[in-house]
């Protein structure tokens, strides 16, 4: 998740800026900026994009006769973390119109840019990056020039941009004015002794002012020293919701949750939003844009192969079968260390799709190049732009669930899976083997999916309660069958990654070929009993289990009751089709081994031995 800041009226802006920018280092960035307007009616700009250490690229860059010269003025900053465009300079934020009158910084996705984008081109307008965040810049110049104040050409972007977005913007013209609006991606203000503030996040400014306000879903503002006003989308003034800080700077970065991986769990309807958007339309049409690749080519696969390690494994299983059920071709998955040393011959027209968190992984990388040696087509599946596997493939998919901290992934486990059915539609929709009523289906499914997470969530206490009955056991075995093993795997490793308990995960069939050994009074069996057709093999599974003295607890339909009662427990989740069961599954087994883990007393955001990405052997 990007971040931004913007200060006016302080005696340090410029200071102040980078200042905030490090309270947001948490987040994660790989490009960062500031702006400033000067005393002679000039927008200062500087920006880097050396990863992790942009901000004391920035700090070196920014001359001491200059920081003198912009105090008191507006004064806007951002880090990125790529989503439009690779993390370059010419891509990092504040991004300016064609005279560099005003300056823009802006977090989310413009779902629409690349319509804007050519209407702007074809206007005269040049651009300079490769980002959704430039036609702002270009759109307001426009709005501008043709008589509009600055204030209310903000406001009406408000129904000109489609999708999610925060931004901040400074005028050459108005050198201490901040002006922002926001849809869905959060956005704050406040004010103190003579100083106006605005942020992302409460932790680039609980150090200055606990008078902070929440910026509402399209709502426009203009911050000036010591003072702001808020529009809503008419232009009418609003009075803003003020927030309750009771949080210490630490607590802030977390959004007041003890840890960022429950953060990053409470995160993940946001993350699945973000990845869909703009992607899918409820006819089913699908738009993965910077897939780049030929739609011939993709409509001629006969096969796919997906590649990957961990988490990233376990999304590939659950996306194999919507390939499967919904573009009718073969589908394998393999994992990504053991693919490397095959001596494996992959038939033409296969689609590779080589999934990574973090687009470094080793292992998978290599097994991405070993494909690309025999001439097939790759995909690499990544929340990282710019990262190594995206450099080296013929096509690339972003997830956007933000950074992740956390080293057990949660919120990009979450949107591998959905990205994925958005893959496995856009193949079916060229291969023609849906019908059009069936690709609405599915495509209102996944749309769905962030309301169902949010709702889904809601049951944490619940799902806490039972874990907490657990705390103390020693065996657990997680089952499901067809989509439930995934989830399976997950929870298993989950467990095993936060809780170091001895987790073990098995199709449900497969019990009774030797593992069933293992089960005796004390083991626990966590099975994921969604309703599908193949629940009543499931359930006798259950039995087999309970007949052996296993305590069972189920993740099943909420209001089931007919497998409450063949349970010990029940983890209810809302009902989904068993293609996008998987998204829904798998979030109550994250808190179960969260809740394992914090009862024990150990570290949920870093496990013993365990990194965040993996590029060793």
């Amino acid at each position: 998740m990007c971040g931004i800041i913007g200060i006016t009226g302080s005696e340090d802006t410029a200071a102040g800026l980078l200042e905030g920018l490090a309270l947001l280092e948490y987040r994660g960035y790989d490009s960062a900026g500031i702006a400033v307007v000067e005393p002679s009616n000039k927008i200062f700009r500087l920006r880097a994009a050396e990863q992790g250490g942009s901000l004391y690229h920035l700090g070196n860059g920014l001359p001491k006769e200059k920081t003198a010269r912009l105090k008191y003025a507006a004064g806007i900053g951002h880090t990125r973390w790529a989503t439009h465009g690779a993390p370059t300079v010419s891509n990092a934020h504040p991004h300016v119109d064609c005279q560099s009158t005003l300056a823009v910084v802006h977090n989310g996705i413009i779902e629409n840019h690349n319509r804007l984008a050519r209407d702007l081109k074809e206007r005269g307008h040049h651009f300079a990056s490769e980002t959704d965040t430039e036609v702002i810049a270009h759109l307001l110049e426009e709005q501008i020039a043709g008589g509009k104040s600055v204030k209310d050409a903000v406001i009406s972007l408000l129904t000109v941009l489609r999708g999610a977005f925060a931004l901040a913007l400074v005028h050459k013209d108005f050198p201490d004015t901040i002006y922002a609006a926001r849809r869905t991606s959060p956005l704050i203000i406040g004010s103190e002794a003579g100083v106006g503030l605005l942020a992302s996040d409460v932790a680039a400014v609980l150090e200055r002012t606990r008078n902070l306000f929440e910026l509402g879903d399209d709502q426009a503002a203009e911050i000036r020293p010591g003072a702001f006003r808020v529009y809503d989308h008419l232009g009418v003034e609003m009075q803003p919701k003020a927030i309750n800080v009771g949080w210490s700077t630490e607590a802030a970065r977390k959004g007041g949750f003890p840890d960022y991986m429950s953060k990053e769990i409470h995160e993940q309807p946001r993350a699945v939003a973000e990845t869909i958007l703009g992607r899918l339309e409820p006819s089913g049409e699908t738009r993965l844009e910077e897939l780049d690749i030929d739609d011939g080519r993709l409509a001629a696969v006969e096969r796919v192969l997906l590649v990957a390690c961990g988490s990233s494994y376990h999304a590939a299983l659950a996306g194999r079968h919507a390939m499967e059920a919904w573009a009718k071709i073969p589908a394998e998955v393999d994992i990504a260390s053991e693919m490397r040393y095959r001596s494996m011959q992959i038939p033409k027209n296969t689609l590779v799709v080589a999934i990574s968190q973090s687009g470094e992984t080793t292992d998978t990388y290599h097994a991405m190049r070993q494909a690309r040696s025999q001439e097939v087509m790759t995909v690499a599946v990544t929340n990282v732009v710019g990262s190594l596997m995206t450099r080296e493939t013929d096509g690339v998919l972003y997830t956007r669930a933000g950074p992740e901290i956390g080293v057990a992934s949660t919120k990009c486990h979450v949107a591998q899976l959905a990205l994925l059915q958005c893959l496995a539609l856009r193949v079916a929709d060229l291969k023609g083997t849906l019908s059009v009523a069936e690709k609405s289906a599915v495509a209102e499914e996944i749309l769905s999916l962030p309301s169902l997470i949010e709702r889904t969530l809601l049951g944490q206490e619940q799902f806490r309660k039972v874990a907490e009955r657990y705390a103390e056991a020693r065996d657990f075995y997680y089952l499901g069958r067809r989509l439930g093993f995934p989830v399976a795997l997950e929870g298993a490793l989950k467990l095993k990654e936060l809780a170091y308990v001895r987790a073990e995960a098995y199709p449900a069939g497969e019990m009774k070929h030797g593992p069933i050994s293992l089960i005796e009074p004390g083991s626990v069996v966590v099975v994921v009993a969604k309703r599908s057709s193949l629940w009543e093999k499931i359930m006798a599974n259950v039995e087999e289990m309970r007949a052996r003295g296993a305590t069972v607890i189920a993740v099943a339909d909420e209001g089931d009751e007919e497998t409450a009662a063949l349970v010990d427990d029940v983890l209810e989740t809302p009902p989904v089709t068993e293609v996008c069961s998987p998204v829904i599954g798998v979030l109550p087994l994250q808190v179960f081994a969260y809740t394992v883990a914090k009862a024990k007393g150990h570290d949920v955001d870093r496990p013993r031995n365990l990194a965040k990405v993996v590029t060793v052997e």
